[in-house]
């Protein structure tokens, strides 16, 4: 079968660690029987230089057309100055409000062979750990209210945190189906002691957990879970939260498996159409030296197959062969221990791709 893919490169390493990818899909597609068919799309600093926008109209139109989309990163300082509409950033949240993506998968795990790169005491990396963070992808403060006005103290700044039931509601239902099929524990994290969005959420939840009885459920504050995190992360298995909230403590978690550029994510709404990506940034001072981590790009790739495509099999083929390359001790800059030797982008890919011939 023939899946077609929009391709959102991006800026700084974004075209580096996406290229990196693609012979992966096809050489998966080649051994299991399946074919992709890629169409690049501007979106970013790139597309503001060329278009003017960061989210040109005929993006939105591919993205909505093709069966999946697989991001790379946007923005850099060359764009910081810009309003904030205009902002690579801005882009982000536009075709995720246009595709209705609003629930974001960001599995943060520790591969035993990376245990020497966290920076937890020895005993808690030798325990290890394997979370899923549910993060809400299109409320909360990200999407509310904002702007400027002048106030008794001179200029004023707001952003404006807003829930709707339906909203908590069906990021829940992807929680609990999600803790369903794994360890049958879900953490509701929030900040309900302060926040009426956040009591809102909680009472939310409380309900939602009703409906599965077969899912351990607790909350906890997200002060706490940031403590948490660092000091036993072993005891969270699936979190769901708001969009705020998830992407600070996913970048966190992200620091606790050896690098930020081992993570992937996915992003869908009611359908199979999806955003895949890696969930850190354009890293515009390594751009262009081939020094890029692919690794957490690859493993979106694998998220879209499964997610998005239902290809299970060719999912756990990438999985396998990139747990494989770092057991072999082959490491990036970014994960490689003090003094180690290292290598860059394309070494890094040839030896996953190596990997998925030779299990052929």
């Amino acid at each position: 079968m023939n899946y077609k893919i929009a391709l959102l490169k991006g800026d700084g390493i974004g075209p580096e660690i996406v290229d990196a990818t693609l012979p992966i899909l096809d050489k998966i597609g080649e051994k299991f029987g399946h074919s992709f068919t890629y169409t690049p799309y501007l979106m970013g600093g790139i597309a503001y230089d060329e278009t003017g926008h960061p989210l040109p109209e005929e993006t939105v139109k591919g993205c909505l057309a093709a069966d999946s989309v697989l991001l790379g990163a946007v923005g850099g300082p060359k764009w910081d100055t810009l309003p904030g509409h205009l902002r690579p950033e801005a882009a982000l949240l536009g075709i995720r409000a246009a595709m209705g993506l609003y629930s974001n998968l960001r599995p943060a795990k520790l591969y035993p062979p990376l245990k020497e790169a966290c920076p937890l005491r020895a005993e808690l990396a030798e325990a290890g750990f394997d979370i899923l963070i549910v993060r809400e992808l299109t409320g909360g403060i990200y999407f509310g209210e904002r702007g400027r006005n002048q106030g008794e103290n001179g200029e004023e700044a707001y952003d404006t945190e807003r829930y709707s039931v339906k909203e908590i509601e069906r990021i829940g239902r992807v929680a609990f189906e999600a803790a369903r099929k794994r360890g049958k524990k879900l953490i509701s994290i929030d900040k309900a002691n302060v926040l009426e969005s956040s009591r809102l959420w909680r009472e939310t939840i409380h309900r939602l957990a009703q409906e599965y009885p077969d899912v351990s459920y607790t909350d906890m504050l997200v002060d706490n879970a940031a403590m948490q995190l660092v000091r036993n992360p072993a005891q969270f298995d699936v979190v769901v939260t708001s969009n705020m909230f998830g992407d600070i403590l996913s970048d966190e978690a992200s620091q606790l498996t050896g690098s930020i550029g081992m993570l992937p994510s996915s992003s869908l709404g009611e359908g199979t159409n999806g955003m895949y990506e890696p969930i850190h940034g354009s890293a515009p001072d390594i751009a262009g030296k081939g020094a890029a981590n692919p690794i957490a790009t690859i493993l979106s790739a694998a998220m879209m197959l499964r997610f998005s495509f239902g290809l299970d099999k060719e999912a756990g083929a990438i999985e396998e062969a990139v747990n494989k390359v770092l057991e072999s001790g082959l490491r990036t800059a970014d994960i490689a221990a003090p003094n180690e030797a290292f290598v860059g982008t394309a070494a890094m890919r040839d030896a996953i791709l190596q990997c998925i011939i030779d299990n052929a």
